[in-house]
């Protein structure tokens, strides 16, 4: 629990100077640059690499280090970051500690889990992608067939965190929907910690979900090793997952030798409500992305009397939950309570921030939607808290942060698919192609490609 104290979360008019200053400050604050370190951060730095680098130059060394030198490299600074001593042999969990921990777990908890799986397993299978065959003739009678081929990958390494808390809810997010997608092989990572590789309810969870390959390692040299492949561990086809900003640096260096599924930045929510929505609600939702620690909250609202409402529930609700310090230091500077003139400028407002959770508190949640284009995950009135959508519901929970919701997906099964087009023409069709394809290749000065349709028809018109 924490003390009752005046919370000093910023509150704004949109537009206006002071608004708009706010809204850049925050989106820029909010995105992963790895540029800006605590001096904290800096001295721990100066301890391990004998001088002050940025977050990204420490990526760029680890990530180099794991790819020349390999299983050292890892198990060494898995020592030096977590201050554990693994072996190559106690660097994976064996199977019969995972099988102990899913003995141990507690039957509601097991039984949370089912319930859970089947949720994501039903909606994940809904929206899967399928082949899709195009047969047609063209007007001299040749045949062609067009198709649109899914496969699954192979491999997927996936990224649980472990510092503060464990995170059962993020193994099935990301792991139900590669395994409806097909992927045959699935390795976790999580920190040596109480929390993350010596977490019974994780280490349960990998069990009730079939993963043998779950491995005591994070952070940045964590990635690396998947991207890579050490020994011991083989590389991926794609990394997915949320972890800090060593990770989030790591994965976008890494980016290319494998996929990712994006760059993760703070939790965000953003709250569009209008004088229908309840304060103690508002609040709550805001506390519950702040409490990630960095979390990011805002509030945007046409009724102005809401604001000093959400204000007194959080100072009051911030006192009764257990990480109500980290959250308020999260609302102060991740945070703001702003008011616009209307709902469209509050729907514009939204599109801006492109927030990972998009919270509709309104009386009309669908009409709202209809004003909105970017969001992660967008949840309809009053009675859907943003936790429905990180427990339960269905969809993943990793989500585009840091305005990328513009342009990025949240994760779901198609993503652990690859596509590829597959052409068959027949002798009639490449013929009636022919000048079309001699046409193109001659403005593209490409004469090889023309040739190589000339052959064919001469040849075969040549035996005819």
């Amino acid at each position: 629990m924490t003390t009752s104290i005046a919370l000093n979360i910023p509150t704004v008019d949109w537009p206006g100077e002071t608004g708009e200053q706010l809204v850049a400050d925050l989106r820029q604050r909010l995105s992963p640059r790895g540029d800006i370190v605590s001096e904290m951060g800096r001295q721990r730095t100066v301890e391990l690499f004998g001088e002050p680098l940025t977050p990204q130059q420490v990526v760029e060394k680890i990530c180099g280090d794991v790819d020349r030198e390999g299983l050292p490299a890892l198990l060494d600074y898995t020592a030096r970051l977590d201050g554990k001593k693994l072996t190559a042999e106690t660097l994976r969990v064996t199977p019969a500690e995972l099988a102990a921990a899913h003995a141990q777990a507690q039957p509601a908890y097991l039984a949370v889990l089912r319930r859970v799986v089947a949720n994501i397993t039903d909606f994940q299978s809904s929206l899967l992608n399928r082949d899709v065959v195009l047969t047609k003739e063209n007007s001299t009678g040749g045949r062609i067939e067009l198709r649109q081929r899914y496969l699954p990958l192979k491999r997927a390494g996936i990224c649980i965190p472990g510092g503060a808390a464990a995170y059962p809810s993020t193994l099935m997010m990301t792991a139900v929907p590669a395994r409806v997608a097909g992927v045959r092989e699935i390795a976790v990572v999580v920190p040596p910690t109480p929390f993350g590789g010596y977490n019974h309810d994780i280490l349960a969870a990998c069990h009730e979900l079939g993963i043998t390959e779950v491995y005591r390692v994070g952070g940045a040299q964590a990635v690396a090793a998947l991207a890579y492949g050490v020994e011991g561990i083989e590389r991926v086809d794609k990394i997915v997952g949320p972890g800090n900003l060593f990770v989030a640096l790591a994965k976008r260096h890494v980016f290319g030798e494998v996929d990712i599924d994006s760059i993760a930045g703070p939790s965000e929510v953003v709250l569009l409500a209008d004088d229908t929505a309840n304060p103690e609600y508002v609040a709550s939702d805001l506390i519950s992305q702040a409490e990630h620690s960095p979390g990011s909250g805002v509030l945007i609202t046409w009724d102005r009397a809401l604001v000093p409402q959400v204000k007194n529930a959080l100072e009051s609700q911030l006192a009764q939950v257990d990480r109500g310090n980290l959250a308020r230091a999260s609302l102060e500077q991740y945070g703001a309570l702003v008011t616009v003139p209307d709902a469209d400028a509050g729907a514009r407002l939204s599109d801006i921030l492109a927030p990972e959770h998009l919270h509709i508190s309104t009386a009309h949640p669908e009409d709202m939607l209809a004003k909105v284009q970017n969001a992660g995950a967008i949840f309809l009135g009053h009675d859907t808290p943003v936790a429905v959508g990180d427990y339960v519901a269905g969809p993943s929970h990793v989500l585009p942060t840091g305005g990328t919701a513009r342009f990025a997906n949240g994760l779901c099964a198609n993503d652990f698919l690859k596509r590829s087009s597959v052409i068959c023409y027949d002798h009639a069709a490449l013929q009636s192609a022919a000048d079309d394809i001699r046409l193109l290749a001659a403005k593209e000065g490409l004469t090889a490609h023309s040739a190589s349709v000339d052959v064919r028809l001469a040849g075969r018109n040549a035996s005819e």
